[in-house]
């Protein structure tokens, strides 16, 4: 297959995937939607509750979520102006290499984009699913292969070892990177770590601004590395409108992981008195660091606006991305995109087809 061949496929995709999904703005949905009105595919409601049983985490919402974003991923108009941005004759490459792949299972799909580079470079995907989310991708991976039979040769499924691989894509942890090095590091890599989300607050915000950073924060219950782990406010910070905008997400404390996590961690703030904001399902803590604990929102005051940015700047290779309509020279983008990265937005800032084009 051309380039153009695997784009048409790909978005044929898109389309079949968008006719499983009621057609709603994720805006007006709640996170506590029920499964039957997010869904209009009984293929896919049955896939939902097979990814929900294996993973709590994922729920009707993420999934939908996840999903919606794919089909985003999958339009035309991304998929050429994504690869018109390189050389087509290193995407039309005749040398087929095997790229061995380990999926993180944090959020849904949360490989996918792995699977969508290699395809499109032209190479062929073997792929090791998190066993928290090895429903999703194979699924769609299926569904291509109905449009598109000349796929079924281009990618694979292992549960154990990669086996022969020509080069490697891995995304975990800090710790788990050490064991990729030491594994794979004779082959061409790309190995991701640890990354949150940060956002930085002027304290002019308005309400849409504070409502969508709470999608920011709360999306796939914060487990992402584009989640807002921590944010930046001036000193002297106003929170009587931080705390109304962060209410779409309430039901958040019926979930019985997300509240578990609210729970255990207020008891710890309160028996050793670390200081905090809560809202009876989000508590707000000084802390410095970047990652912060399912249910909790390190925050930092500043009283230079330009002294963060140049802290942002300086610790950049632990910062998946940075939310702000305050004018910074670090990269940004508004509140409630983090979760909606364009095609060229990589993990890491790592650019993944670059790399697999480059391969010979």
């Amino acid at each position: 297959m051309r380039l153009p061949e695997r784009i048409d496929a790909l978005v044929r995709l898109g389309e079949v995937l968008r006719k499983g999904l009621h057609e709603a703005d994720l805006k007006t949905l709640s996170p506590d939607s029920p499964g039957e009105i997010l869904f209009q595919s009984g293929e896919l409601l049955d896939l939902v509750a097979e990814a929900g049983a294996v993973n709590p985490w994922f729920t009707p919402y993420s999934i939908y979520h996840a999903l919606t974003d794919t089909c985003r991923m999958l339009e035309r108009d991304h998929l050429v102006d994504w690869t018109g941005r390189y050389d087509e004759k290193e995407l039309d490459r005749p040398s087929v290499k095997n790229i061995g792949t380990i999926l993180a299972g944090n959020i849904p799909l949360a490989g996918f984009h792995d699977f969508l580079s290699i395809l499109i470079s032209g190479h062929h995907f073997t792929g090791k699913p998190s066993g928290k989310d090895d429903r999703l991708l194979p699924f769609l991976a299926d569904k291509l292969v109905s449009l598109q039979p000349s796929f079924g040769k281009r990618f694979s499924f292992v549960e154990e070892r990669l086996g022969r691989i020509d080069a490697i894509i891995a995304t975990g942890s800090n710790n788990t990177s050490r064991y990729f090095t030491y594994y794979f590091g004779k082959y061409p890599h790309i190995f991701r770590k640890n990354r949150n989300g940060v956002a930085v607050l002027s304290g002019n915000e308005n309400v849409e601004e504070l409502t969508s950073l709470a999608d920011d924060i709360f999306m796939y219950f914060g487990l992402g590395c584009r989640n807002v782990a921590k944010f930046y406010v001036p000193e002297g910070f106003d929170f009587k409108g931080f705390f109304p905008a962060m209410e779409k997400y309430t039901s958040v404390r019926h979930h019985h992981k997300y509240a578990n996590n609210y729970l255990y961690r207020r008891s710890v703030f309160l028996m050793n008195r670390i200081e905090h904001l809560d809202n009876e399902f989000l508590l707000v803590c000084p802390d410095t660091s970047f990652s912060s604990p399912v249910s909790v929102l390190h925050m930092e005051r500043y009283g230079d606006l330009a002294a963060v940015d140049r802290h942002l700047s300086l610790y950049r290779e632990e910062i998946q991305c940075v939310v702000t309509s305050a004018s910074l020279a670090t990269a940004r983008i508004p509140f409630g995109e983090s979760q909606h990265p364009m095609l060229w937005e990589y993990a890491d800032n790592v650019d993944t087809l670059k790399f697999l084009s480059n391969l010979s």
